[in-house]
């Protein structure tokens, strides 16, 4: 398929994209070529345009050093249309809507073999190694990283690459828990509100949601959240367990810094599961007396798996998900999504729609 497409590509970190214009993929072997027709904006999408993520105590750990090669589209909630597939990759329905999981593993370790793609160590993501969702079209190597939504909104569906399947694993390392013990959800962005929305799926009770935002926790009661707690009060930590009834078992930290981190450990319960998906950097110190004394296991949460993929698919095609609010803005508005981002005034998920 010979022909042009064009591409908001990262030419240079912290500078605005820039619109590039490079050749169409060509599909081989079980390769799949995939029209762009909805792209979620990600607040780690910020973190790899500004090029580093803070790894605490001044240290930095530089998207360069990772083996990353610009230009490169960013963009990794992908949701689009069928064009063309390889010889190798079975009867495609050209023109069907699918999902696209984009946490691709090297294809060829244990991992890979496990559909374990996100715990590769030579991954190629889209959006990060490769193109993405900002460019026109992107080229997924076999069909099992695509997913039929059904009629799920296009919009809504395309976040389930990363906010669908990242709160989904996060939730599963807190399970198995009681339905009316109290699971604390800090950071009411766009994961915070998929988590809320997997967690009644699941049929959970106690839902509390931690923010600084009024807006997003007012996003987060209209989810399902059953208490709201403003952390930027005088003491948050004796907020959240007021409205938990004490020390809590779960949490799950979306925002993941210093700050967070330390009014998480002056709430946990003895046996307790602290959960860490934002990247937003930074160091704490640790007791490591209390952690025996509390019991308590801290694990760290990437992305998800393409199992996690199919999983939150089902859930929103059989109408057990609350959708996620998603706000569209025009594809080649991309600029102003990530500043919206980069400001704070995103409730939910920002998706771009590519007419």
């Amino acid at each position: 398929m010979a022909g042009i497409m064009d591409v908001w590509a990262l030419v240079e970190h912290a500078k605005p994209l820039e619109k590039i214009q490079q050749p169409i993929p060509e599909p081989k072997g079980k390769e799949v070529l995939i029209k762009v027709t909805h792209c979620g904006v990600c607040h780690s999408d910020i973190h790899f345009w500004e090029g580093f993520y803070d790894l605490g105590g001044g240290k930095r750990l530089n998207i360069q050093d990772r083996g990353v090669k610009l230009p490169v589209a960013m963009g990794h909630e992908i949701l689009g249309d069928i064009v063309k597939a390889g010889p190798d990759a079975g009867e495609q329905p050209v023109g069907a809507r699918r999902v696209v999981y984009p946490w691709l593993g090297c294809g060829d370790c244990r991992r890979c073999a496990q559909e374990e793609d996100n715990m590769c160590t030579a991954q190629r993501s889209l959006g990060i190694v490769q193109n993405g969702g900002y460019a026109e079209y992107v080229l997924i190597p076999e069909p099992r990283y695509l997913v039929d939504p059904g009629d799920v909104d296009p919009a809504v569906a395309s976040t389930f690459g990363c906010s669908g399947i990242t709160a989904l694993n996060a939730v599963s390392k807190i399970m198995p828990l009681d339905p009316e013990e109290p699971v604390v959800l800090v950071g009411a962005g766009g994961l915070g509100l998929a988590a809320i929305s997997i967690l009644k799926a699941y049929g959970h009770k106690k839902i509390i949601s931690v923010d600084i935002g009024d807006d997003k926790l007012e996003a987060a009661k209209k989810t399902g959240a059953t208490a709201v707690v403003n952390s930027i009060g005088t003491d948050p930590a004796k907020d959240i367990m007021t409205a938990a009834g004490g020390p809590v078992l779960a949490v799950i930290d979306f925002v993941n810094i210093s700050k967070t981190a330390g009014m998480i450990q002056d709430i946990l319960a003895k046996g307790s599961k602290w959960v860490q998906v934002g990247i937003m950097g930074g160091s704490v110190e640790i007791s490591l007396a209390a952690m025996v004394f509390k019991c308590t296991t801290i694990m760290g949460n990437l992305t998800g798996d393409p199992k996690h993929l199919r999983e939150v698919t089902r859930l929103s095609k059989e109408k057990k998900l609350p959708p996620l609010p998603v706000t569209t803005m025009p594809w080649d508005e991309v600029n102003q999504a990530l500043d919206l981002l980069r400001a704070g005034k995103v409730t939910g998920r920002l998706v771009l729609v590519k007419e």
